[in-house]
């Protein structure tokens, strides 16, 4: 794999997590429809899962292929960014559904 293949692994998973965590969130502050807080909890268990999966496959062709360990390194940041969104959109959510 290029480099610029490597990096968009990593976009891609961003923004696919990204996407889907605010139109869960915003879906239930706009309509109140309990399916979308469903839906969140789908996204935060498959999108750990998933990208978890991804990470380690990273890992695994960076160690493997040492001249593309740092580019590797660098697709996973761009993925793991979204952690602590994904912590303040559990906890927002958390607040809008008790109250």
């Amino acid at each position: 794999m290029d480099e610029k293949t490597i990096i968009n692994i990593g976009r891609v998973f961003f923004w696919t997590s990204f996407l889907l965590g605010n139109i869960c969130l915003f879906g239930y502050i706009f309509t109140k429809n309990d399916s979308f807080v469903e839906g969140g909890l789908l996204v935060v268990g498959w999108g750990f899962a998933v990208n978890l999966s991804a990470v380690l496959l990273l890992i695994f062709y960076g160690i493997f292929n040492k001249p593309k360990l740092s580019i590797c390194i660098k697709s996973i940041l761009i993925m793991i960014t979204n952690v602590p969104i994904a912590i303040i959109y559990i906890f927002l959510g958390i607040y809008l559904v008790c109250n």
